[in-house]
């Protein structure tokens, strides 16, 4: 490679050329071929699935056939034993999909992604291992600046369902679980307006030559649109109240059918609800905060024994005499206007729910498991980083922070720092 090399070589014979290149090629002078490298393979996940406590929870995230999905693609999955059992999926079930059945729920709790349907108790949080991640719900009405440190002081990231988005800007979980909690609240309205629950004695709909029941819809999101299709199909005569022009419009469109709406005009609603049998609150909070529309006032003014179904209890409601109840206890009265706000409606169908959070949750899990995990999920895509609250001891949601008082980094600042 010197100039004296390369002016001997210009000086070279066509044999000596030859030679020098056969000799040349001999030792390997010339560039080599060399393999590109092969994508590694995709990451394996470690799920744990615990046994969910709360009296009123009856679902489970995954179903069976999604943790054979997910096991026959090499990631591992611990259930707790009796996980799936009020959703009636037994652990036989789980063992013949391939996952590992776990008799506590620390070992459960100490996987490095935890997929629950309620947000964790602070016991249940002091169990999970330090830098894990947590997929669960939030129900921001139902907690306190306490579960916020605690998931911070052991460095969780944290996802809510509530917050989670798709590619195209809906909310996945949001809208399948309103879409069962729209569905079920007819058939909860029917039951406590029957006699044999003491109520009204009607019929949820009409017959022939008799006045059909009066509904009032608060709120023309998912919730509201379900529950009025099954009103409708029933013959009851429905009423939606929304502050939001285009949602009406929009209801009105999915229904297919000229149905009365109109925004939440003080006197037009009060009147609406002195003639209603059947309320539905189903009003989503926003940023984190609720809204009470119906005064106790207008509640006092209500038929005696009409019915309340304040879907919104998950946020906080947003009728001011609700008050959170159970599963077991699931309903009080007041002015003798009976109230039910159980959160989690759709925990009552707990077989079809868990169907529905599959769906969505097992396509997510193996992206996740493509790109690297989950903070390389939370890099390349937007929509999933909008579910996460919590990360490596930080909260980094706006809502929260204003809610509970709590400072707060800003997600990006945070992803953009580990360039």
């Amino acid at each position: 490679k010197t100039i004296a090399g390369e002016f001997t070589y210009l000086n070279m014979s066509d044999q000596q050329k030859k030679g020098f290149k056969e000799l040349a090629t001999e030792q390997a002078l010339y560039p080599q071929e060399q393999l590109l490298k092969v994508k590694e393979s995709n990451k394996s996940l470690n799920l744990g699935i615990p046994q969910e406590i709360s009296m009123q929870e009856n679902r489970v995230l995954l179903t069976p056939e999604s943790v054979a999905v997910l096991t026959n693609s090499g990631h591992e999955i611990m259930v707790e034993t009796q996980a799936g059992e009020s959703a009636k999926f037994t652990d036989n079930e789980y063992s013949e999909s391939g996952a590992k059945i776990v008799y506590s729920a620390k070992e459960a709790l100490e996987a490095n992604i935890v997929l629950k349907v309620e947000p964790p108790t602070l016991d249940e949080i002091e169990m999970l291992k330090p830098g894990s991640t947590l997929i669960s719900a939030l129900q921001l009405g139902n907690q306190s600046a306490d579960y916020i440190h605690a998931l911070n002081r052991k460095k969780i990231t944290a996802v809510a369902f509530e917050f989670l988005e798709d590619k195209v800007g809906g909310m996945p979980v949001i809208r399948a679980m309103s879409e069962i909690a729209g569905n079920t609240v007819m058939s909860i309205a029917a039951h406590y307006l029957n006699s044999a629950s003491n109520g009204r004695g009607m019929i949820l709909g009409g017959i022939t030559g008799v006045p059909p029941t009066r509904v009032v819809i608060l709120g023309a999101g998912t919730v509201g649109e379900y529950a009025a299709r099954s009103a409708i199909g029933l013959g009851a005569q429905v009423q939606v109240f929304d502050n939001q022009l285009y949602k009406l419009r929009r209801i009105k469109h999915a229904l297919g059918q000229q149905v009365y709406t109109s925004t939440m005009d003080i006197s037009t609603l009060s009147e609406a609800l002195e003639d209603a049998d059947v309320l539905i609150g189903a009003i989503r909070a926003e940023k984190g905060t609720n809204r009470i529309v119906v005064s106790e006032e207008m509640v006092a003014n209500m038929k005696e024994e009409a019915v309340i179904i304040d879907v919104s209890i998950d946020q906080g409601g947003c009728i001011e005499t609700s008050e959170l109840t159970s599963l077991k206890h699931p309903i009080f009265r007041k002015y003798n206007v009976i109230h039910y706000c159980v959160p989690n409606i759709a925990s009552r169908v707990a077989r079809t729910a868990t169907t529905a959070f599959s769906n969505i949750f097992t396509p997510i899990l193996m992206q996740m498991a493509d790109v690297g995990g989950v903070e390389e999920m939370m890099y390349h895509f937007r929509w999933f980083m909008r579910g996460v609250y919590t990360y490596h001891g930080s909260l980094t949601n706006p809502a929260i922070g204003k809610k509970f008082n709590i400072k707060f980094r800003d997600l990006n600042l945070l992803m953009a720092a580990r360039i």
